[in-house]
């Protein structure tokens, strides 16, 4: 099973899970203490479960949400009122979050409580007998509260320093370029203590690896975080992993098998990764609910469904003889403007897209049957109770395309505005799981191609060249096993920033990007035209005041 490291986590289930949260001065209310575990290597491993659990359990769901759809990169419509959600999202796409934004307090949690289970979790390790084990597992679980505080940093800027489990006094906001300062620090201190070695015994958990690609994260983005560049330490901290050679590029028929329910340590880019696993219900990673569009569940046999004994059902229509017509919620999809970048034919990474008409494995046409008025809601005839059977076609998002108005963030509730906007599939709907909508996927946080973009960037930037290489040779070091189109002859930032759209979409990554290209204040989608630079940054939500009054607010929020 490719869950490996997560099979450990059911030593803990003859002891509480830890609780915590942020303002961190909650006992720890668990049987798991050092005089009766953790005493074996196993058991020293084990114990850091929770922050594994922690770690999984939003980052698809409110992690995603924040730094994708705030960008051009994804768009979550509502559709007749479906999926509005207190305006959650809409204030997400359109730049005009609040303090009291539903998405921008689950981030927030997220990280802070992430953080709490660390500083628990040290806590009760923290006093065991030295050994290989614990210093090892230390360090991974400090690196993960590293991952935290950079979220912390790159979110939302300001914010408070805790680190310390039991420690009752209140921490106020810690400036931004201290914090920088403190998940550096916190890298560098833990690295030599990670494990070199990669594959099925450390999958799931911090290697150096990883612990050097979130330092060339932090460098490449220095000038955004501190107003002083970088960009030779993010080319150093790339060189780490590169000069390891236990990282490469995929082959083109592999690229799509990266993301799917059967992922897992084999993936030679992954450099780290969230598993995930459909049989528990600890991770929220659904992202086939959202992106899939609902006529297509048989297609993509979406949580248990099945053609059964028809062939080519007309969908919502054809019933019976095993036939399981599960449909997903299908609102999220991309917008036009970053479709754009999806320019090259030959480019295996456009497979990742569902647009245009839909077709049956062998080529048929996908039929939907509705009726008249349930396809089209502005249907003037008498007859709009009629059956209309129509072929599925997927039709772009076009910029303040709604037919409810220029202004509207409604797409509308009939057929044409469920298959309005193109869907993304990167993490392919999870065959394997007949059971519920969770999915086996596992998530990369780093891959070795970011790895060669970041290096080709900060080359463009102003950094040194190194191992005789040049941002146009790492450019098409990637692009050679994506495209057969020819080779790049010249590269520019604007080609990187495509690049990474290509790459990384639907990978957490965008919103970040967007920020250090100037891109963040454009116009795109439904109704995107805010261009507040100060929303660089989010507001640190009202429910953390009402735990820490000594918080600092960042600017430009009441």
């Amino acid at each position: 099973m490719k869950k490996i490291f997560f099979g450990i986590v059911s030593l803990l289930s003859a002891v509480t899970i830890f609780t915590s949260c942020h303002k961190l001065d909650v006992p720890v209310n668990t049987e798991l203490t050092p005089d009766v575990f953790p005493k074996t290597e196993s058991q020293i491993v084990a114990a850091s479960g929770p922050v594994y659990i922690a770690l999984r359990s939003d980052f698809a769901g409110s992690y995603w949400f924040s730094q994708s759809l705030t960008t051009d990169e994804a768009v979550l419509a509502a559709f007749g009122g479906n999926w509005l959600d207190g305006n959650r999202y809409l204030e997400l796409h359109r730049h005009t979050w609040t303090k009291d934004n539903a998405g921008v307090s689950a981030l927030w949690y997220y990280a802070s409580n992430l953080i709490g289970v660390v500083n628990q979790t040290v806590a009760v390790l923290k006093d065991l007998p030295a050994s290989p084990a614990k210093t090892t597992t230390i360090a991974e679980i400090k690196t993960v509260r590293a991952l935290a505080y950079y979220i912390m940093l790159d979110n939302f800027g300001n914010v408070p320093l805790d680190t310390l489990y039991g420690d009752k006094g209140l921490k106020p906001t810690t400036p931004r370029a201290k914090v920088f300062e403190f998940v550096e620090k916190e890298l560098k201190t833990n690295l030599p203590n990670l494990s070199t070695t990669t594959g099925m015994t450390t999958y799931g958990r911090p290697t150096q690896y990883f612990a050097y690609s979130l330092l060339a994260k932090l460098y490449l983005n220095a000038q955004v975080y501190t107003g002083t560049p970088r960009y030779n330490d993010c080319i150093a901290a790339c060189d780490q992993v590169i000069n390891s050679g236990l990282y490469g590029i995929e082959a083109p028929a592999n690229y799509m098998q990266m993301f799917s329910p059967t992922n897992g340590p084999g993936q030679k880019e992954f450099i780290f990764a969230i598993p995930y696993d459909a049989s528990t219900n600890g991770g929220n990673m659904i992202y086939a609910r959202y992106d899939l569009n609902r006529n297509l569940g048989i297609r993509y046999l979406y949580s248990g469904s099945t053609p059964g004994g028809f062939t080519d059902p007309i969908m919502n229509q054809s019933k019976g003889n095993g036939l399981a017509n599960n449909m997903p919620s299908g609102p999220r999809m991309t917008t036009a403007q970053f479709y754009a970048n999806f320019n090259d034919p030959n480019d295996v990474r456009n497979k990742q897209w569902l647009t245009g008409p839909q077709y049956w494995q062998d080529g048929t046409p996908i039929m939907v049957a509705t009726t008249k008025s349930g396809y089209d809601q502005f249907y003037k005839g008498s007859d709009g109770g009629s059956t209309y059977v129509y072929p599925l076609v997927i039709t772009p998002l076009v910029d303040n395309g709604s037919r409810l108005g220029a202004t509207a963030f409604d797409l509308g509730n009939d057929e044409i505005a469920w298959n309005t906007g193109i869907r993304n599939i990167k993490y392919l709907p999870d065959y394997t799981n007949t059971i519920n909508r969770n999915q086996s996927n596992d998530v990369p946080v780093i891959r070795y191609s970011d790895i060669l973009l970041m290096k080709a960037e900060a080359i463009l930037r102003g950094g040194t060249p190194t191992l005789g290489a040049t941002a146009l040779s790492l450019v098409n070091t990637l692009r050679a096993n994506r495209t057969t189109s020819a080779a790049l002859t010249a590269v520019t930032l604007d080609d990187i920033y495509a690049e990474r759209c290509r790459e990384l979409s639907w990978e957490t990554w965008h919103r970040n990007d967007m920020i250090r290209f100037g891109k963040y204040e454009g116009t795109w989608g439904l109704g995107k035209n805010n261009s507040d630079t100060y929303r660089r940054l989010f507001p640190i939500p009202t429910s953390a005041f009402q735990t820490n009054n000594t918080l600092t607010q960042n600017p430009g929020y009441n």
